[in-house]
């Protein structure tokens, strides 16, 4: 983003990859957090994002869209996909990896967290 979009006081929606891969300390080695892409629609209508690609990665899995009711599956969508992001809402998706037992276990520790599917924030 350049300094004018930060300061576009009508932009109505914002994504933010959050690399869980980079690097904690001084100690040059790759982070083992889990990656996350966050998006946000305030805009009255759907806004498209494209799912970006990361190197490392294979696809990404939706953990929240808050639009989405009930108890939603963890569906993996390809980089590049054009993600539909519906009005007033909220998207979270981890990174998945090659090694689909590595991405299975980031996503079981994010369902420790107590982020409902349902666009409900319950802090423990």
């Amino acid at each position: 983003m350049d300094q004018g979009q930060w300061e576009d006081s009508k932009a109505k929606c914002f994504g933010m990859l959050l690399d869980g891969r980079a690097q904690p300390t001084g100690i040059k080695r790759r982070g083992d957090d889990a990656t996350l892409l966050l998006g946000t629609n305030a805009h009255h209508d759907v806004v498209e994002f494209t799912l970006p690609e990361v190197p490392d990665g294979k696809s990404w899995f939706r953990l929240i869209d808050s639009n989405v009711a009930g108890k939603a599956e963890t569906p993996a969508f390809e980089f590049g996909h054009r993600y539909q992001v519906t009005s007033r809402s909220l998207l979270v998706f981890v990174l998945g990896f090659e090694d689909r037992q590595l991405a299975a276990k980031r996503v079981r520790e994010l369902g420790r967290f107590s982020i409902l599917r349902s666009a409900q924030w319950h802090p423990r």
